[in-house]
């Protein structure tokens, strides 16, 4: 037992330490807090790109609103295309032009949003939503370089650093169904399933 499970082990609040588990119920709480907020985010994305429900998508450029219009990929939209087009940026700008609306960038794209924010927000596959939800903000900040307020960092890194803990912390045990999916007989088998 480490020191600080053996420095907890007469709190009665406090479960035992297990590897890769919080501590104490308040920082588990907090954890799971943030896991739940960001995976309601992922998924947020997901239905306003997928029905264009008009806060990021589904606006002209006057702002009306037009849910369920051709902006939306259910009707056709492309999630990847205006973003990619006008909004690259930087080093990389040519390399997302050329990937603007394409099919299995959009298709990608969505199912990566709509996959990392069911994960996260049941606390299920935390290692590979976190990894990939790590990898989709550190390729979002790669479309502008260099971010606009700060020279290296901006809210897609501080986001992906955030998933990589919350993935490590165990996150998805508290408020989730993280500790159940662990005794699944595929996740036993396939532990990066976790």
């Amino acid at each position: 037992m480490t020191t600080i499970a053996r420095s907890h082990a007469h709190r009665p609040d406090v479960a035992p330490l297990q590897e890769g588990q919080v501590v104490t119920p308040f920082a588990r709480r907090a954890l799971a807090v943030t896991r739940i907020g960001f995976g309601l985010t992922f998924l947020w994305a997901f239905l306003d790109k997928l029905l264009a429900l008009g806060f990021s998508t589904g606006r002209d450029e006057t702002g009306a609103v037009d849910r369920l219009s051709g902006a939306a990929w259910v009707n056709g939209g492309s999630p990847t295309e205006g973003f990619l087009t006008f909004g690259a940026d930087g080093p990389f700008q040519s390399l997302y032009h050329d990937i603007a609306g394409a099919w299995w960038a959009d298709t990608l794209f969505m199912v990566g949003l709509a996959g990392i924010g069911l994960a996260l927000t049941l606390g299920i596959g935390m290692r590979l939503a976190t990894a990939a939800g790590a990898l989709l903000y550190v390729l979002m900040w790669t479309v502008v370089l260099p971010p606009e307020n700060n020279p290296v960092l901006d809210d897609h890194l501080l986001g992906a650093a955030t998933l990589v803990a919350l993935g490590a912390l165990g996150a998805g045990d508290t408020w989730g169904f993280g500790r159940a999916w662990a005794r699944t007989s595929l996740v036993r088998r396939f532990p990066v399933l976790r």
